[in-house]
């Protein structure tokens, strides 16, 4: 049997923290090799004001850069990209521009498509809390379509009175029952994109 992917795991907008650590270590724990790449180089923030500061700080472009460098030398390999929040953002970003991802895991946030993407049935599957402030029913709906219209295969799973980063233990958002069953889901898309 083939073995499986390897992951690189994006971090939020607070940085990259003990929770991303302990979610990289529950897919090692699941027999993964995961990555998590730190866009930004040590700093990290108590507020999500804060991190989004670090992120305009630094921008957009040299976030993709910074994540574009990490990914490089495993990419040929085949990854599932996944990612938290702004992670997600970038995760589905570097998705759509690689022809070898093998599939794209969101937590919590997606991101904008260009026109023309397109993806060979790429698997894709978000989390995300219902409703989240970040991430509204208008935007989600256009999101999956556009989705489906580049050529991924996307599952939405959606949780109901959770907070928007329900899946992190140290934020005011953590839901244990959502982020419980958020990660079951995920253990079972990343078996099946596996090909277990």
């Amino acid at each position: 049997m083939p073995s499986p992917p390897p992951i690189v795991l994006f971090h939020s907008a607070y940085g990259l923290r003990p929770a991303v650590h302990a979610a990289a270590e529950r897919l090692r724990g699941a027999g993964y090799e995961v990555h998590v790449p730190d866009l930004y180089e040590g700093r990290t923030a108590e507020t999500v004001e804060d991190g989004m500061a670090i992120k305009e700080e630094i921008g957009r472009e040299e976030l993709l850069r910074r994540a574009i460098g990490a990914v490089a030398p495993l990419s040929e390999r085949g990854l599932v990209y996944a990612g938290f929040s702004l992670g997600g953002s970038i995760a589905q970003n570097l998705a759509l521009g690689d022809e070898r991802a093998r599939g794209l895991l969101l937590f919590h946030g997606t991101s904008d498509l260009a026109e023309d993407a397109a993806v060979d049935e790429l698997p894709v599957q978000l989390h995300v809390a219902d409703p989240d402030p970040f991430e509204p029913h208008d935007w989600l709906n256009a999101w999956y379509l556009r989705m489906g219209r580049a050529g991924a295969e996307v599952e939405v799973h959606r949780y109901g009175g959770a907070g928007h980063l329900f899946t992190d233990p140290e934020l005011p958002d953590f839901d244990e029952a959502a982020a419980e069953r958020a990660w079951r889901v995920a253990l079972g898309f990343l078996e099946e994109v596996s090909g277990g």
